[in-house]
């Protein structure tokens, strides 16, 4: 049941349309996944996948995928091949046009199908910064870029007010997933249905005004921002965009789009592009700390005995121009231009490389699903559709035959997790927290 006033106002907006529109919360939400292309080649995985596939027409890695298919129980989940992502939210990463090198901010980023979306486009080089401001919703966050082999990515739980001050026109680009009144996922997420009230609607707006601002002031000159929402509200979509340009002179609307769900594929999206007055080219940009300073190559020296015995070509592959991290006994590897961390809540500064014993290094099992097989000295590969993955995702040991020491899981190729062989058995590495029962 629609509330009755959602449904007056969309009658008055779409006029004839609205039946159509209105008979759309009778059908199924459409399901679809993203094909993450730090795996691999997107023609490998065609050539691989169990399940019954449609391009999404706005995102070349998305696809449409039927019911029955369930890719979420697949291993190649649990291995960050693909994530699972409404089709329609797909769109605005996109529009961002975010290239390889740039500094790019994620401001209200989880679970962060978005974000891995971005940092696809990154393809390794430049900084990501995710941030999410509920702290539960932050850690889900930082499991999902951590699941997509995700290495220059910083991961924060920080208010956008906080934020404008650390990194005054500090980003290339920012995009700007607001908190909404979500009506373009009542038929997705009935809880939505229930919170929805016109009062409500007018909060959203309030606060979306404020996040915009902040994120205005964190763009670069000559920068992009993209605002999307999920909802249909005038007050948070059209009347967002024309609020923020009165208050702010300095940009001017690109594009604005909207994604109905009786017109694709999909379900409700709002977008609007932005761009900020000024010079692109030459544009040099500082946080208010400065640069974060690492630990020295020297101060890592089991990581590297266990770099030199277990991998072929060094983790730094993963994560242009980088400097190593080191918090308690965790060591990450992050990009040299990783701003100065100090004062801020920070729940993943980069790729976690793992954690130091005593006489020893432990791999992480981020690093695990960063690798790819070539770049390992000992990996076994294990049937998506056969038992023994299962065990392995349940935490099980096996036999094996080879060379003891660290071994790359992998499911059809797609890197899964550690095993550690000894005396003919696989000791699981896979982290008890993820494993299935």
């Amino acid at each position: 049941m629609l509330p009755k006033e959602f449904v007056a106002r969309m009658e008055g907006m779409l006029g004839e349309g609205a039946e159509a529109f209105l008979a759309e919360y009778g059908k199924e939400p459409w399901q679809a996944l993203r094909f993450n292309p730090g795996k691999g080649s997107l023609e490998e995985f065609l050539g691989k996948h169990p399940f019954h596939l449609e391009p999404v027409p706005w995102e070349k890695n998305g696809f449409y995928y039927k019911k029955e298919d369930q890719p979420g129980k697949h291993p190649f989940h649990d291995a960050g091949v693909y994530y699972i992502q409404e089709p329609s939210a797909m769109a605005p990463a996109g529009l961002l046009e975010a290239e390889p090198g740039e500094k790019i901010l994620d401001l209200c980023a989880a679970p962060g199908g978005k974000s891995t979306q971005l940092a696809a486009a990154l393809k390794g080089r430049g900084l990501l910064v995710s941030n999410e401001i509920h702290p539960a919703r932050a850690k889900i966050l930082s499991e999902n870029i951590e699941r997509m082999g995700i290495g220059n990515c910083l991961v924060l739980n920080e208010p956008p007010e906080r934020l404008l001050l650390e990194f005054p026109e500090y980003f290339d680009r920012i995009l700007v997933d607001a908190p909404c009144s979500g009506e373009g996922m009542f038929r997705k997420n009935p809880e939505a249905v229930q919170e929805w009230s016109l009062e409500n609607v007018e909060l959203c707006a309030g606060r979306q005004d404020g996040i915009l601002d902040c994120a205005a002031g964190m763009l670069r000159p000559g920068g992009r921002l993209v605002y999307s929402t999920c909802t249909f509200a005038p007050e948070e979509d059209e009347g967002s965009a024309e609020r923020f340009l009165q208050r702010n002179s300095d940009f001017q609307l690109q594009d604005m789009h909207r994604l109905w769900p009786h017109k694709i594929r999909g379900e409700g999206h709002f977008a609007a592009v932005f761009t900020k007055a000024g010079e692109a080219s030459g544009y040099e940009t500082y946080s208010r700390g400065g640069l974060q300073k690492g630990i020295s190559r020297k101060d890592c020296g089991d990581y590297f005995a266990f770099e030199e015995e277990t991998l072929k070509r060094p983790a730094e592959e993963l994560v242009r121009n980088t400097l190593y991290l080191k918090f308690g006994d965790q060591l990450y590897l992050c990009p040299a231009c990783l701003p100065s961390l100090k004062g801020l809540k920070v729940l993943r500064p980069g790729l976690h490389l793992g954690t130091f014993k005593k006489n020893r290094f432990e791999p992480s099992h981020a690093l695990a699903l960063a690798l790819r097989p070539e770049m390992v000295k000992r990996s076994l590969d294990l049937d998506s559709e056969g038992q023994r993955v299962r065990e392995y995702l349940n935490g099980s040991t096996f036999p094996a035959e080879g060379d003891k020491g660290w071994y790359l899981i992998t499911v059809d190729g797609y890197s899964l997790g550690w095993g550690k062989l000894a005396g003919g058995i696989m000791k699981n590495h896979y982290p008890r927290g993820l494993r299935s029962l």
